[in-house]
């Protein structure tokens, strides 16, 4: 199904797992998003984004917001479906097919060197982690280059790139292809900060519907991200769903 334009599959969390089993089977690459209501807001006015967005082999909903788009659209999804959910079924995945792990984003190297620990202490084979490119170096493509090579030499089947939308499936696309040994590819935004512990997720009860919420308390900053997704998501797809009636 498309939301706002944005393709979102319709599947339930095990679902989505006994999916990606199967992806992990396969030597033919993959590519997996998670779209948001933040994400599908941006693509609705970022077409090329859009198509990157639209051409992934998994998209999972990620957002309580997607649920009720769905049905608005008089369809609907079985759940909530977070990347931050996701990443350790994935994880699990590849130790059971003892695929190797790379692991590149995060909040800094600090932090992604301690999500590498934590899933090394799962029993994962982590083969690389690196923070990526720091903002202001983000269109040096010597940079970027280097880091595929150095992900060449490393040769994972997994790769989670957690650099945040859009940058981390602009990155995908452009350096997928340079990349054959990699079964793998998801775009994990924060998930990488919660396995470090550098960032705090909300408790359980939470997270089906008000997520947000505890995103805004714990950090007052993304006041206006949350406002997109809780207010001007829901708004857009309201006025939407009139328009074709």
């Amino acid at each position: 199904m498309f939301i706002l334009g944005t393709k979102v599959d319709k599947l339930s969390k095990n679902e989505a797992v006994a999916r990606l089993a199967l992806f992990l089977d396969d030597p033919r690459q993959r590519f997996i998003t998670t779209p948001n209501p933040e994400i599908i807001l941006y693509a609705r006015r970022h077409p090329a984004y859009r198509e990157i967005l639209n051409k992934s082999d998994l998209a999972v909903p990620d957002g309580a917001g997607l649920l009720l788009a769905a049905r608005l659209g008089g369809q609907a999804l079985p759940e909530r479906v977070s990347g931050s959910d996701l990443l350790p079924e994935i994880c699990r995945l590849a130790r059971e097919k003892r695929l190797k792990v790379a692991l590149l984003g995060g909040l800094d190297q600090r932090a992604i060197e301690k999500a590498a620990s934590t899933l090394r202490a799962w029993g994962n084979e982590v083969v690389y982690a690196n923070h990526g490119v720091i903002k202001k170096e983000w269109n040096n493509a010597e940079l970027h280059d280097k880091i595929t090579q150095e992900l060449r030499a490393a040769n994972p089947d997994l790769v989670f790139v957690g650099f945040g939308h859009p940058k981390q499936e602009e990155w995908i696309e452009r350096y997928r292809a340079a990349l054959p040994s990699v079964r793998l590819f998801i775009g994990c935004g924060g998930a990488l900060d919660f396995v470090a512990g550098t960032a705090k997720r909300a408790p359980r009860w939470m997270r089906p519907w008000f997520e947000w919420l505890w995103r805004l308390i714990i950090e007052p900053r993304r006041a206006k991200r949350i406002f997109n997704a809780v207010i001007v998501f829901p708004a857009t797809v309201i006025y939407e769903s009139f328009k074709k009636k």
